[in-house]
């Protein structure tokens, strides 16, 4: 009993630190979370994984992405389209992840493509928040998913 459990303290531990090794910069965490779309594992619209939501955005964003993911039950919910295209259908092309920039003690990731020929533009706000970087917004053309999910749980 003591061999399996040290044995599952050193795999988790080895899980931590894999997953810290994946967004050791806010950059690498935007390129993770694009990937987790990918994948089909993304934290967006699923209600089964709580962890999977904390693992890349801050506690009040992750609650409230949560919440709107729970609350809606498998209907459309405060966001209607793909929150990392900030659309329903896409054709991407050119899609880049810009570097990480620090302003004013702000940390941004600039993701930006095109879809169906039209150029896009998206703003990742990270910061650090228990000793990982963590998406604490995502700032679109003309809204802030943070903003619409707040008044979206205010109605």
């Amino acid at each position: 009993m003591r061999l399996f459990s040290l044995l599952l303290l050193f795999v988790s531990y080895g899980l931590t630190l894999h997953a810290a090794e994946k967004a050791a910069t806010p950059d690498s965490l935007v390129a993770e979370l694009y990937k987790s779309e990918k994948n089909k594992a993304s934290p967006f619209f699923q209600d089964k994984n709580r962890a999977l939501v904390d693992h890349y955005f801050t506690q009040e964003l992750g609650d409230l992405i949560w919440k709107d993911a729970t609350t809606s039950k498998g209907e459309v919910g405060a966001i209607d389209g793909d929150p990392l295209y900030d659309a329903q259908d896409m054709e991407i092309k050119e899609f880049v992840i810009h570097p990480a920039k620090t302003a004013e003690g702000k940390t941004t990731v600039l993701v930006t493509f095109v879809n169906f020929k039209e150029k896009k533009s998206i703003t990742f706000h990270c910061v650090q928040q228990g000793g990982a970087w963590k998406i604490s917004d995502i700032q679109y053309a003309d809204y802030a998913l943070l903003k619409l999910l707040k008044d979206s749980v205010a109605k």
